[in-house]
């Protein structure tokens, strides 16, 4: 455990203290079986028989004292033991209901093997059972009928010192559409990853679901059903309840507090985050987040082709947040590359569900039209790749399939390596698999996806290793970054420096296996070094509020980082003087 200043919890201090030898206690009133049922404190049978005394909870555990390394072989077997990955997804979440640091230990121990079960593309199908597999509520729910009371809600959670929230109103969860209080899911899973792939400290997380309804039928007559059972509220009375949510927040936990808002629908995602993003520390992770891994992902595509950024055509299937997030940072990434704006745009294409995006066409939206070009109006996916022969497809509409044999051999037609990103999630929702796209370009496609695929082995018998597209690669780092460097509002230069950081990393043996992304099994380097870069960029653009300034920062991120490593623990019979509860920097 890093040492450091203190933090209040609840009435509950938790005071780390060092002995001469550098060995970190954390002092703790909570008593007895609180103590054993608390997951920020429960070791179980790692207490030691001090401990055990101490805390007053000896002869309520086991007389065998085991270590995290014994407890997590305990977990793996039982892990082995579930017969399919929901199942598996219930078991872990119930291990970080019981015991935060082993369930984070047990995630670290092999990330690649169990992110896909604490997040997509399992965690969709957790969603649409959600009120089958629920059992103990995890983070805030906040009803369109609380208006007026959000404040006092807030108090309600345990926690003084938050630093990072992630909200949803599940009307757009994955690509699988409104599924209400169900999306909990979404934001419970998005938090993990701030703590297994950026170390930002559990505690200092906070999930929101915010109920206004569902217009999805089948939930409103499921007796299992856990929100509210009315038809979604919208105009100004769901416009009141963000703003109130937005104050209170900030309000409560500070300016700095990032506010994540994720799988909100296209006719809020956009205008929440324009009307929000000079006033609180807040991003969209379904827009910027997407587009900050798709264009790392295209970034380092372009050391394969041996091309710039403004060299190419990109088209996109979809025409919603996640497209245009990535089609914006595309432009500032052509910009940048000293292209004007205006041509930048015009090197990007897209297709939504009525067919090309052109100048003229009707009921197109303010996003759309930015992208809407002169062309004659064409209806179908594979006659628009056939027309504009792209050198890039992306796939962001949640259309299982969309990208046909013939439109994946007609792009490798007219291309070297053609690059085809099928980033719909969950698996059910991808473009088209990782085979398929190497079968019908003969290995030749440089290939990304939204989840994951198993390698696959070509016919000359080389192995390729699919990128996966995960956020995950992003939003850990840049909320790490922000919240370590107090950023009060967040531009898209931060999604740019952090896409060209990921893109930095990746090595030229990934790119020779297929890989566009690092190994997940690096994650945590990974954020470092995007929080790393983006607390660099706040500094030297006059964005960062804690001062000073860090001199290392390395160093400074380092010092702030969760360990799953157990704290040694004591109890007090006394509470602490007032003045030291004001303190708020305490790393669990």
């Amino acid at each position: 455990m890093a040492h450091g200043l203190a933090q209040k919890e609840s009435g509950d201090p938790l005071m780390p203290k060092s002995d001469d030898n550098r060995r970190t206690f954390l002092y703790t009133e909570k008593r007895g079986y609180e103590v054993t049922r608390n997951p920020h404190l429960n070791k179980g049978m790692a207490f030691s028989l001090e401990e055990r005394l101490q805390l007053g909870i000896h002869g309520l555990l086991p007389p065998c004292f085991i270590t995290q390394d014994v407890q997590l072989l305990r977990v793996l077997k039982n892990y082995e033991m579930k017969k399919d990955d929901l199942d598996r997804y219930v078991f872990l979440m119930g291990l970080q209901d019981r015991s935060e640091k082993l369930f984070y230990r047990v995630v670290l121990s092999d990330v690649e093997r169990f992110m896909p079960i604490i997040y997509t593309p399992t965690v969709g199908l957790a969603c649409q059972q959600y009120g089958v597999i629920f059992r103990r509520p995890r983070g805030l729910f906040i009803t369109i009928h609380d208006r007026g009371h959000i404040a006092s809600i807030l108090q309600n959670w345990p926690e003084n010192y938050v630093k990072a929230v992630c909200v949803t109103d599940g009307e757009r969860i994955l690509g699988l559409g409104d599924l209400g209080c169900n999306g909990m899911g979404i934001p419970v899973g998005k938090l993990a990853l701030y703590t297994a792939c950026g170390g930002v400290p559990p505690q200092q997380c906070l999930p929101v679901l915010l109920d206004v309804g569902t217009d999805n039928e089948a939930l409103l007559q499921d007796p299992l059903y856990i929100g509210l059972r009315h038809r979604r509220v919208r105009g100004q009375a769901y416009d009141d309840l963000l703003d109130e949510f937005m104050k209170a927040v900030s309000d409560r936990y500070g300016m700095n507090c990032l506010i994540q808002f994720e799988d909100f629908a296209n006719v809020n995602a956009f205008r929440l985050l324009n009307k929000y993003r000079n006033m609180y520390c807040t991003f969209n992770d379904d827009i910027q987040g997407t587009a900050a891994v798709a264009v790392a992902g295209l970034l380092a595509a372009l050391r394969i082709t041996r091309s710039k950024m403004s060299d190419h055509t990109i088209v996109f299937q979809g025409a919603g947040e996640a497209a245009m997030g990535i089609a914006e940072l595309i432009s500032m990434a052509m910009v940048k590359e000293g292209l004007a704006k205006e041509d930048s745009l015009r090197r990007i294409w897209m297709v939504d569900s009525k067919g090309l995006v052109v100048k003229g066409r009707d009921h197109l939206t303010h996003e759309k039209e930015r992208f809407a070009h002169e062309h004659p109006q064409m209806k179908t996916l594979e006659d628009v790749v056939r027309e504009l022969k792209p050198t890039a497809l992306i796939g962001v509409a949640a259309v299982a399939g969309a990208f046909s044999e013939q439109i994946i051999r007609d792009m490798a037609s007219f291309n070297n390596h053609p690059i085809i990103f099928a980033l719909s999630n969950p698996t059910s929702k991808a473009e088209c698999t990782a085979e398929q796209c190497y079968t019908f370009t003969e290995g030749r496609a440089i290939f990304a996806s939204g989840s994951p695929f198993n390698p696959v082995t070509l016919p000359d018998g080389r192995m390729l290793y699919p990128g996966q597209g995960n956020n995950a690669y992003i939003f850990p780092g840049v909320g790490l970054g922000v919240t370590a460097c107090a950023i009060r509002h967040i531009n898209e230069d931060v999604f740019l420096t952090a896409a060209e950081a990921l893109a930095d990393l990746v090595t030229e043996k990934d790119l020779l296996e297929g890989r566009l992304y690092p190994p997940l099994s690096d994650i945590r380097e990974v954020s470092l070094v995007l929080a790393v870069k983006i607390i660099e960029y706040a500094y030297e653009h006059n964005m960062a509020t804690l001062f000073p300034e860090p001199s290392d920062k390395e160093a400074y991120v380092r010092s702030l980082i969760f360990t799953t490593d157990y704290d040694d623990f004591t109890a007090e019979s006394y509470r602490w003087p007032e003045e030291s509860m004001k303190i708020q920097s305490c790393k669990l």
